[in-house]
């Protein structure tokens, strides 16, 4: 991973993010294990982040912003714009389902 570019780096978290955010909130996962804890977390704090894919974001995109950056700064941006890349693409696709009903 080192040979890749920082933007090659910051794409792959940002579709890593994304990839999991929807994994978690949207879909029911292998042998449904993500739909069983989601029905397990409920009204709690980890239920409240698999239902909202922008809030789950922001958690899933901070351990991919700390291999990013090098200060505290720069984690702060890599970490918010890690997050916006994936909420970016998720509402992009929810505009698209939503055109298509």
């Amino acid at each position: 991973m080192t040979d890749w570019s920082p933007w090659f780096r910051f794409l792959v978290a940002v579709f890593a993010t994304w990839r999991l955010m929807r994994l978690v909130t949207r879909e029911d996962g292998p042998f449904e294990l993500i739909v069983k804890l989601r029905m397990r977390a409920a009204d709690g704090f980890a239920g409240q982040l698999m239902d909202c894919p922008y809030c789950l974001s922001l958690w899933l995109a901070a351990p991919f912003a700390c291999a990013l950056a090098d200060t505290v700064v720069a984690w702060v941006a890599a970490w918010l714009a890690i997050s916006g890349g994936a909420s970016f693409i998720e509402n992009l696709l929810e505009r698209q389902s939503d055109h298509l009903k």
